[in-house]
């Protein structure tokens, strides 16, 4: 049975070729962009099985329109994938208020306003699969990414949270933790703050660090076949890691974190009190 897909940020990257990838089978595909035009060749290519929206996730009013629009369009929707968003680098003490809203609004809150908007429309069918797009950034957070890294795990506790609450509804969640991906991300699109000299020493360090995690980026073409196999799943998982890499960073970080709790347990407990 085929699946209609409803995808945030798809005139690029993952959103893109996960587009490709449903329209290549026969699925139908609501695609929103900032800009349609950009989504022009698709619908050459696709003809009505793309339905092209414009969309600004962080605008809460137009995300429940745009869903609702699809919903309307199709009849149904199946797959909803919270892709947009960007990169945004700067030490903490650098970034502006203005800057870590707009990451917040785009990472965090344009993900929950369509997660809030398909809702309804996924309850009263009893069925659906809502992927948000997160991040190795979202499982451990870096230098000179921090304020990228709080909107990552803010999304990841927010549908943690909602997996428990929706599947009582046959709804199903599952986030996606890529690893450097040849993608925008860090491209034209992302964020950069003002630098302040006293970090020039230790940001050069952070790049260089960072430039050895992702030597080798991931080809987004190659995660096509990765999503089909997870919307298909009958029991997707709530999470799971896009490329090489991402497992083992994970496992460092969780052993220091049970080393570190368990070393300071002793005061943990005697802080609890007496009954």
């Amino acid at each position: 049975m085929s699946k209609i897909w409803f995808i945030t940020g798809a005139s690029k990257g993952f959103g893109r070729e996960w587009a490709i990838a449903a329209l290549e089978r026969g699925d139908q595909v609501a695609a929103t962009a900032r800009d349609t035009s950009s989504l022009d060749d698709l619908v050459v290519r696709y003809g009505a099985l793309v339905f092209p929206q414009r969309l600004d996730v962080t605008d809460r009013a137009a995300a429940f329109r745009t869903v609702r629009a699809a919903h309307d369009h199709f009849g149904r929707l199946d797959v909803i994938v919270n892709n947009a968003g960007y990169g945004q680098f700067g030490m903490i003490e650098e970034i502006s208020e203005s800057e870590a809203r707009a990451q917040l609004d785009t990472n965090l809150f344009g993900a929950l306003w369509v997660t809030q908007a398909a809702l309804p429309l996924l309850r009263a069918q009893r069925s659906g699969h809502i992927v948000q797009v997160s991040s190795i950034s979202g499982v451990c957070a870096f230098p000179n990414v921090g304020m990228y890294a709080a909107s990552k795990w803010a999304l990841e506790a927010f549908s943690q949270s909602l997996a428990q609450e929706v599947v009582q509804f046959g709804i199903k969640v599952t986030l996606i933790e890529p690893t450097g991906y040849s993608t925008d991300w860090s491209g034209p699109s992302a964020g950069t703050a003002t630098p302040n000299p006293a970090y020039a020493d230790y940001r050069e360090r952070a790049q260089e660090a960072r430039r050895e995690r992702n030597a080798v980026q991931g080809d987004p073409v190659a995660t096509r076949d990765a999503v089909l196999q997870i919307v298909d799943a009958t029991r997707p998982p709530l999470r799971v890691f896009l490329g090489d890499g991402p497992l083992a960073v994970a496992t460092a970080e969780y052993e220091s974190r049970l080393a570190t709790w368990r070393a300071w347990e002793p005061l943990s407990i005697a802080a609890h009190g007496k009954n």
